[in-house]
């Protein structure tokens, strides 16, 4: 097909606007960027998605999501309310978990790839948690984003707090669908880990075994809250970053969710070993953990990716509120420029996908996979590739996103989803949730 512009802001290195071009895609990935004209006439018989006064770029990415929270929206809460991360956990979402099936994970993948979609965000790196229907999980999950047409690289989070039955559970389901899915062009593998603290060292040990040679990292939350941290130093004498370095769980392709209560060391292990730190504001600020130190992060060449922790999907609503958090609290309005979010959520989320994918996701250029979204946004100041992340934070939101294609194919137009029923599925979805809701 062809996707006739319009204006095209790639992302790419040279993070190019370039007005009335066009985009050549072929199979699944970006073949050529042309000026319009002359790429519609010399591919005369490729289909037109014509996006003249749109704005065309990539499809966002969310580098850390829980698909399975998706049916917590709205939930009975039938205890006191939590007040701290730990009782969170223990009344919400280790509760809920326990009670999903096979069935509630394969609808919660549908549900949330459909809204991803409408939010203009194409991928997901998702950690998942269903302890009693632990096999064959992922492949659900699976299942439902192809069928929706979304990308995304999963992991099942391996914890000791089922015992170490289902710990051995967890590390089968990663392993086998690591090498299932090793050369898939939509949907990947990663090696799920919860955190720290409901992970021994002879857990930790047997992951990190099972993981060799599957040329894949880890997803593990990392410091989220101070009970992780504390429970780390009273069992092991070391705080959290120390602890997984020393195991031989950081490096280039581990995702570290979080990393809220680290230290300057700590920061300099996760630096020296490249992980990919994924700061996710939304779900810090509701959970009341505190504030990653993003800027200091950024400082050192940490290079922290965007995330949502399952809080959202829309990503431009992510970026908005990382924009707005760092100058509160820093008390600082100069802080956090919408070029640093901007960076963070494409070029940042850009380079993880890199260490799972043999060709660039996030960005439009040739040879990298077609997954591009088009937007109705109509800027009524002057756009330039100079002030785009200053359009991005106070112009541009997911109501613009018209028309999405992942992987080479239209997945929605016109604001409607195109592989799937989705009002079916909606109705379907709702049938599963009280179900879910009745064995809480």
């Amino acid at each position: 097909m062809i996707i006739a512009g319009g204006t095209i802001v790639t992302f790419d290195e040279k993070n190019r606007i370039l007005e009335d071009y066009a985009i050549l895609v072929e199979d699944n990935i970006i073949k050529k960027i042309e000026r319009r004209e002359s790429l519609i006439k010399e591919y005369s018989k490729e289909e037109v998605v014509e996006a003249k006064d749109c704005i065309i770029m990539p499809g966002l990415i969310c580098a850390h999501s829980h698909i399975y929270s998706a049916f917590a929206r709205g939930m009975p809460l039938k205890t006191e309310p939590p007040k701290n991360f730990v009782e969170i956990l223990e009344r919400i979402w280790w509760h809920l978990d326990k009670r999903l099936t096979l069935e509630d994970t394969y609808y919660s993948g549908l549900v949330t790839a459909i809204e991803a979609i409408k939010h203009g965000t194409t991928t997901l790196v998702d950690h998942h948690a269903s302890p009693y229907s632990i096999s064959g999980s992922l492949e659900k999950l699976a299942t439902a984003m192809r069928q929706v047409g979304i990308r995304g690289v999963l992991a099942y989070e391996v914890s000791d707090r089922d015992g170490k039955d289902k710990a051995q559970e967890g590390i089968n389901e990663n392993v086998n669908f690591i090498k299932k899915y090793s050369q898939d062009d939509l949907i990947r593998g990663s090696f799920g880990l919860h955190a720290s603290f409901t992970l021994s060292s002879e857990t930790l040990k047997d992951c990190v075994n099972a993981c060799e040679g599957l040329n894949v990292g880890f997803h593990i939350h990392v410091a989220e809250d101070r009970a992780d941290v504390d429970d780390s130093i009273k069992k092991y004498g070391k705080r959290v970053v120390e602890r997984l370095f020393e195991a031989g769980i950081l490096g280039s392709k581990t995702i570290a969710a979080h990393c809220i209560h680290v230290y300057s060391n700590e920061l300099s292990i996760l630096k020296k070993t490249n992980t990919k730190v994924v700061h996710n504001p939304e779900s810090n600020m509701n959970n009341a953990v505190g504030v990653a130190r993003v800027l200091e992060m950024i400082h050192m060449g940490i290079n922290p990716c965007l995330g949502t922790d399952g809080f959202t999907v829309d990503m431009f609503r992510e970026a908005k509120v990382t924009y707005i958090l760092h100058k509160i609290a820093n008390r600082d309005p100069r802080v956090m420029g919408a070029d640093q979010v901007l960076s963070m959520l494409t070029t940042n989320n850009s380079t993880l996908l890199a260490e799972y994918f043999e060709k660039k996701v996030g960005v439009i250029e040739p040879g990298a996979y077609a997954d591009i979204i088009i937007l109705d946004y109509k800027p009524y100041t002057p756009l330039t590739s100079g002030n785009f992340p200053w359009h991005f934070i106070f112009g541009i939101d997911s109501s613009h996103v018209k028309t999405v294609i992942v992987n080479g194919k239209l997945i929605m137009k016109d604001r409607k989803i195109l592989t799937v029923n989705e009002d079916e599925i909606m109705a379907k979805a709702k049938e599963v949730a009280v179900k879910l809701w009745e064995r809480l």
